[in-house]
């Protein structure tokens, strides 16, 4: 399979994503020796919100439903190794750019008045995890890849252990940066056997994407490659039984990492980027594995979810079950199963990171993430209440919202492939609908108990700035997903035909030909 690419030059004139990349960065830097923490606000916000404007750009400039990398910039870093600068986006990466930016804006906004000492430093590391996060998802060289997926650990590994929340917070810290560098180097094992194949086979080294997508593999290579990369990308997701680093990292981290690591699930998104596209013929044999997986996933996050007395911790394993049902759409292996497994990454940046940004509102004025603290709310912060529902329906699929084109797409696909395993994906809706409206009666009505709640202020303008805008894209992708559709289109085509021993090869054929 050759894949098209267009160069930034050719396509907008410059090159956006290394300025979208790197901008956070030099912001970052133009911090340390910003003395006047007000005027470091200031700074850190601006930059946020033009990496986000530069990134709604490249998004207006893409092309739908082309499956050709867009926006490409490449140039040589270790020649004699195949190693380059490349990034680029296509219809599977575009949208996790704007989603990166602006939730970066709304953790800018979230720590105005929160964050209480090191401020600048916080907002260096929120900077530095931008641009390592934008890097994993821009990346078409996969040694580059890699690179930006360490590197997330530096800024992570702080925001956890100096602004984190819980008297374990040290611990937590080292447990995920533990976890990250165990699923890392399968990771780097199965990135270097590509290069050593492509070696093999040319003549030459490459890690580029675009060329290992055109390099012949033997099944048993594609074998190791999609275990090794699917053990990695778990750890990340983090899918079951890989997700025990979650609860503990939610729970002492600060409310800005924790909202990174629940709206950008990066190590799902490595499925559909990497792990599936490179080893086609090992995903086609070995999909079911992955697929019961994340059923497990659905059911386990949402049943451990439903016993929780901890606001986080419901959240947390929440964001579990949703994992798995990501999961579960993307491997049908089918373009309607990619799309909605695309759609759930979307909704989960946008409503699971919208939970944590309202609960976050709700600890700074009650003082405690215990649900049993939390009585009366809605009497006493009604605006706090009425958002954070609407939100959770979207967190659970309701029609109108940003979940239910997600899990539309997923159980259309699922109920074609296997019926056993999208019924019991639907038993999962049913828990999360269930642990949702049971926690939010407890939670929010009844007697306000506490001196906290009964004296606590209703959302300020900040925080109403913050809820509206995750309402407003939660309703416009709920309501109109056409563009997001549109967009990811030609790539999900492209990769359910490339998937020629999957259970669905026929369905992407199918949409690509009724697509001309």
């Amino acid at each position: 399979m050759t894949l098209e690419v267009m160069p930034a030059t050719g396509q907008i004139g410059f090159p956006i994503l290394s300025l979208i990349i790197f901008l956070p960065l030099l912001c970052a830097v133009a911090l340390a020796f910003i003395k006047d923490d007000g005027i470091a606000r200031k700074v850190a916000l601006g930059g946020a919100v033009l990496v986000f404007a530069l990134s709604m750009v490249m998004a207006f400039f893409f092309v739908p439903g082309s499956s050709a990398i867009q926006f490409a910039e490449r140039a040589e870093w270790m020649p004699e190794l195949g190693v380059g600068y490349f990034v680029g986006v296509d219809g599977i990466s575009v949208l996790f750019i704007p989603l990166t930016a602006f939730l970066t804006v709304l953790v800018m906004l979230l720590s105005w008045g929160s964050v209480r000492y090191f401020s600048r430093a916080y907002l260096i590391a929120i900077l530095g995890l931008e641009t390592a996060t934008l890097g994993v998802f821009a990346s078409l060289d996969l040694l580059l890849f890699f690179v930006f997926w360490e590197l997330m650990l530096v800024p992570s590994y702080f925001l956890i252990k100096v602004w984190g929340i819980g008297p374990q917070r040290q611990y937590a810290g080292t447990k995920y940066v533990m976890y990250m560098l165990v699923g890392s180097a399968p990771l780097l094992v199965a990135i270097v056997v590509l290069g050593v194949n492509h070696l093999n086979a040319t003549g030459e080294f490459s890690f580029a994407f675009v060329e290992l997508m055109a390099t012949p593999a033997s099944l048993g290579v594609q074998t190791l490659v999609f275990f090794l990369m699917a053990f990695a990308f778990a750890v990340k997701g983090p899918l079951f039984p890989f997700h025990t680093w979650l609860a503990s990292v939610f729970s002492e981290g600060p409310v800005g990492m924790s909202i990174f690591l629940v709206g950008l699930k990066m190590g799902i998104f490595g499925f559909i980027r990497f792990a599936i596209p490179l080893a086609p013929e090992a995903a086609g044999e070995w999909f079911w594995i992955v697929a019961v997986l994340g059923v497990v996933a659905i059911i386990y996050g949402a049943l451990i979810a439903l016993v929780q007395p901890n606001l986080r911790r419901v959240l947390a394993f929440a964001s579990v079950s949703h994992v798995g049902l990501a999961t579960l759409g993307m491997f049908t292996l089918s373009t309607q199963g990619f799309q909605g497994g695309l759609l759930m990454l979307v909704n989960m940046a946008i409503a699971s990171a919208g939970l944590f940004f309202l609960a976050g509102f709700l600890y700074a004025r009650v003082g405690s993430w215990e649900i049993s603290s939390f009585g009366g709310v809605a009497r006493h912060m009604p605006l706090l209440a009425t958002f954070f529902f609407i939100i959770g329906l979207a967190s659970i699929g309701t029609p109108g919202t940003s979940g239910f084109p997600a899990e539309f797409l997923i159980f259309l696909a699922a109920f074609r492939v296997h019926w056993a395993l999208a019924v019991v994906g639907v038993v999962g809706i049913i828990l999360s609908a269930g642990y949702f409206f049971l926690y939010y009666e407890r939670a929010f009505f009844g007697p306000a108990t506490r001196e906290a709640v009964r004296t606590a202020r209703d959302l300020r303008p900040r925080e109403v700035m913050i809820s509206v805008a995750l309402v407003a894209v939660i309703f416009w992708i709920g309501l109109y997903p056409a563009p997001l559709l549109e967009m990811t289109g030609g790539s999900t085509d492209a990769l359910a035909e490339r998937i020629s021993g999957g259970p669905m090869a026929g369905a992407g054929v199918e949409n690509v030909a009724a697509r001309e």
